[in-house]
């Protein structure tokens, strides 16, 4: 199942409908710029390493490229393809101005010292530095890569340009001109768009049923809040096991256990599942925020939750998403969802460029401020058009992508 297919076919779905100009169709059918790289990385032991990497740059209609870079031993071209695109359409559904780009290496990281981290995310500036910067393309953390990864990029990139230039990445620590609120930023705003989503169905506020997939930053962030929000988590899944609790895992506790074993596996009072099952539970939310292609034509029947809030990138297949649709299954898609870390990397960009920096009350009320408008606009034009909410963001997005490319034409 090829990522970048998938984003072909869903940007065909919506240009379709929304019968989009076919010149703003023909640039966004490919990407503006491809960029590939070799690095050689001097290894603990001595010996040298070769890995590949990539910098998709997709548009920018609508400002500077704007994407991550994971490190992740199953990246390839075709993902990182998809990953860009699907930038360029979140930036747009949220109205942040700046296109779309991601970055990826092929590496487990998890194999590397420390050291070896550290030399690899210096020498991916080294090997991209002429493409990207704080005008042209901003990278960010994404799978496997984190704010010390970002420091470590942040000042080989002012190193060589003999000046601090903090706004070349985002997701930085706070303490080198991170952002407040960066962290918990994803799911955050997908927290905003949910309890919205709760308010246009109609459903009862407390006490809803969540089943989340993935328990990293985004998945356990996102099982924090919902909890102190009084809904019950009662399965969550990590990449080595799945538990189930009918009463309601109590999340704090769940935290401490991860944090000890490293593992949701063997937490107390819970019974562990496979994940096929955690998909098919009886309850009102469920939050794939694992990796890509995690609901397919093959289990998405099985889906009974009423909302389905992708907090991970790409985790729906398009003939998954029309068997939800008919099955009235409200997807909320990871475009609009998870662009809550886009968001707050777009202020601590502004924050960087501008040397003036929010407290975390100022970045919490600007994130609301985007996500439940940009919430709106994709229900309403999905009513408009009566289609999945999904193809609504993409309808939303392409409208101001095309307005962009044809005030520059």
């Amino acid at each position: 199942m090829n990522a970048y297919d998938n984003a072909l076919r869903q940007l065909e779905t919506a240009a379709k409908i929304m019968d989009l100009n076919s010149e703003t169709l023909a640039r966004l059918s490919n990407p503006e710029k491809i960029n590939q790289a070799s690095l050689p990385v001097r290894m603990d032991d001595g010996s040298l390493n070769i890995y590949q990497a990539y910098r998709v740059q997709y548009n920018s209609a609508r400002g500077p490229y704007k994407g991550g870079i994971r490190f992740h031993p199953q990246v390839d071209l075709d993902e990182v393809k998809a990953l860009s695109f699907w930038m360029a359409i979140k930036c747009a559904v949220v109205g942040i101005p700046m296109g779309g780009g991601k970055g990826g290496v092929i590496v487990d990281p998890k194999k590397l010292s420390q050291n070896e981290l550290e030399r690899l995310s210096r020498v991916w500036i080294r090997a991209f530095r002429p493409v990207i910067g704080p005008e042209k393309d901003i990278p960010a953390p994404d799978v496997y890569t984190t704010p010390q990864i970002m420091a470590w990029m942040a000042d080989e990139f002012s190193q060589l340009e003999g000046k601090p230039s903090l706004g070349v990445v985002t997701g930085k620590p706070l303490e080198y001109g991170g952002s407040k609120g960066r962290g918990t930023s994803t799911a955050q705003g997908g927290f905003y768009v949910l309890e919205a989503a709760v308010k246009q169905l109609g459903l009862p506020e407390k006490d809803l049923k969540v089943a989340i997939q993935g328990f990293g930053n985004a998945g356990a962030v996102m099982a924090g809040l919902l909890f102190e929000a009084g809904y019950k988590i009662v399965a969550v899944a990590d990449s080595s096991s799945a538990i189930y609790d009918a009463a309601g895992l109590d999340i704090p506790e769940l935290m401490m256990h991860k944090e000890e074993t490293k593992s949701v596996k063997g937490f107390k009072g819970a019974k562990e599942i496979n994940i096929e099952e955690l998909f098919a539970l009886e309850v009102d939310v469920l939050v794939p925020a694992a990796l890509e292609n995690q609901i397919t034509k093959d289990n998405a029947e099985n889906i009974k939750a009423k909302i389905l809030l992708e907090l991970a990138n790409g985790p729906t297949t398009p003939e998954a998403d029309d068997i939800l649709f008919k099955n009235k299954v409200v997807v909320v898609p990871d475009v609009l969802a998870n662009a809550g870390g886009v968001t707050v990397s777009y202020f601590e960009w502004v924050q960087n460029l501008s040397n003036n920096y929010w407290s975390a009350e100022e970045v919490d009320a600007e994130l609301r401020e985007r996500m439940i408008p940009a919430w709106q606009a994709i229900w309403e034009t999905g009513q408009k058009y009566q289609v999945n909410l999904r193809t609504a963001a993409f309808v939303t997005a392409l409208e101001r992508i095309d307005k962009a490319s044809r005030a520059r034409n």
